[in-house]
């Protein structure tokens, strides 16, 4: 009998390795079901790229639809650094000048010197009111509906511990302590500018029962300077104006002034239309659009030459996605001088992509009224609309919550759990057939083991008969 090279149980079977070979061949399915699998994942992350992409588009398109892209206005100094200007859209085109008399101050404290240093003031209650100063004659008028802050001052404190509870009291009022040849002051300095926001420093009691002396605690008031707060003044067109801050805000319409020095000479401020807020607009739209038509070229195109397609070549909606964008770019606005892109520079390439004439776009955003018709009017037709406002509607549709493209997830999602559901199957399948070979391969095993063993009995009673013969 042949020689069997990898012996079984008994018989010199390889019941292992033909089971294995066997189990391998019901595994096949398996194979393909998982190739399938990784190319519906992939499918899923592709369509997630488009629609970042068309997100993306969305923004840029929503910025385009947006009046105050075309509001925008400039507004420039002569000199920044005396006076810098800002406006906010839609301001009207206008020119001033601004000459700065005086910025504004915080009103400030110096008590007198107090001596010895580092030594108790005595014991007493400190009282801070905010409101403002009337100096000729001087008199304070409290802030109406801000009551004032009491602070209890200790025997043990001394003009540190005072400054630290002023401080922690949150009154409108910063301290701090000045040490110099004559002794220690308390320095108090309002937290904002202006005359309204000036404060009093007064005595409420003192351990030694005159409130008015210098002695105890009464001496943070006594003998102690005051520089009143001040309100910034600046001309405009030489007509005074006053504010609280360094800040003018509205006192020309729509437009904030921030003195920082005094001039000894006005400052001329204009405000213009800003038509680099709008260009920078179309720009962002062109990239947007450029990056989701060529993320569809790639993953739609299909290469004779090596007869390779990309992922999604004859996917029907990655095609009509890419259609439909083309179509919108491709139609008419009505209401506006510029009824299509291309009459303001923006055109198509071989291939979809946008190109910008920067040139062009700006003659035609000098006439910004109608660039902003042909991008944003809505004469409630779809097919006239404004561009930008086609590409709004369009955009947010498919990201909708049920737009196409959660619509195609949730597609590609049950497709992979169908493919998952057949691999276990499979998996099963195979799993059954493995425990039926290994058993019936035993079984046959066993048997030839059997066979082996009743060969070798006759081979053996054969040749005895043999040798009896042979006698």
């Amino acid at each position: 009998m042949a020689t069997i090279s990898s012996p079984g149980i008994g018989s010199g079977l390889d019941v292992k390795s033909i089971v294995s070979q066997l189990v391998a061949l019901e595994k096949q399915p398996l194979s393909k079901l998982q190739v399938q699998a990784a190319t519906v994942q992939t499918r899923i992350s592709a369509f997630g790229q488009i629609k970042s992409l068309m997100s993306a588009v969305s923004d840029a398109a929503s910025s385009l639809n947006s009046v105050t892209t075309y509001n925008a206005v400039r507004a420039s100094s002569s000199d920044s650094k005396l006076v810098a200007a800002s406006a906010v859209g839609g301001t009207a085109a206008n020119s001033f000048s601004v000459k700065v008399d005086s910025l504004a101050k915080a009103q400030s404290t110096a008590s007198a010197a107090l001596l010895p240093v580092g030594g108790a003031l005595g014991a007493g209650t400190i009282r801070l009111q905010l409101g403002k100063w009337t100096v000729v004659p001087v008199s304070f008028l409290p802030q109406v509906g801000v009551a004032p802050v009491d602070i209890v001052v200790s025997a043990s404190d001394t003009v540190t511990d005072v400054a630290s509870k002023i401080n922690g009291a949150n009154a409108g009022v910063s301290a701090t302590v000045l040490n110099d040849v004559s002794g220690q002051r308390l320095l108090l300095r309002s937290a904002s500018t202006g005359e309204v926001a000036g404060f009093e420093l007064s005595i409420v009691s003192d351990a030694d029962g005159l409130p008015a002396d210098a002695s105890g605690v009464s001496r943070l008031v006594a003998g102690s300077t005051i520089n009143y707060g001040a309100d910034a003044q600046i001309r405009i067109n030489d007509i005074p104006v006053t504010s609280a801050t360094n800040t003018f805000t509205n006192v020309v319409s729509g437009v904030t002034l921030t003195a920082s020095a005094v001039s000894t000479v006005p400052v001329d401020v204009s405000v213009q239309p800003d038509a680099t807020v709008a260009k920078a607009a179309v720009d962002k739209f062109v990239s947007a659009y450029n990056a989701v038509n060529q993320l569809l070229n790639d993953l739609t195109k299909y290469d004779p030459a090596t007869r390779s397609a990309g992922l999604l070549q004859g996917d029907a909606t990655a095609i009509g996605l890419q259609s439909s964008l083309r179509g919108i770019l491709q139609s008419t606005t009505a209401g506006s001088a510029y009824t299509r892109l291309a009459d303001i520079g923006v055109t198509q390439l071989l291939g979809g992509a946008l190109s910008v004439d920067s040139t062009k776009l700006g003659v035609a955003l000098a006439n910004g009224d109608e660039v902003k018709k042909l991008f944003r009017n809505d004469n409630t037709d779809a097919m006239t609309d404004g561009v930008a406002l086609k590409f709004k509607t369009f955009s947010q549709g498919l990201l909708a919550s049920d737009g196409l493209f959660s619509s195609k997830d949730a597609s590609l999602k049950r497709s992979l759990e169908l493919n998952a559901k057949d691999q276990t199957r499979v998996n099963e399948k195979v799993a059954r057939v493995e425990v039926q070979l290994n058993r019936r391969y035993s079984a046959l095993d066993v048997q030839l083991n059997q066979l082996t063993g009743l060969n070798n009995y006759i081979s053996q009673q054969v040749a005895q008969w043999n040798r009896g013969t042979g006698n």
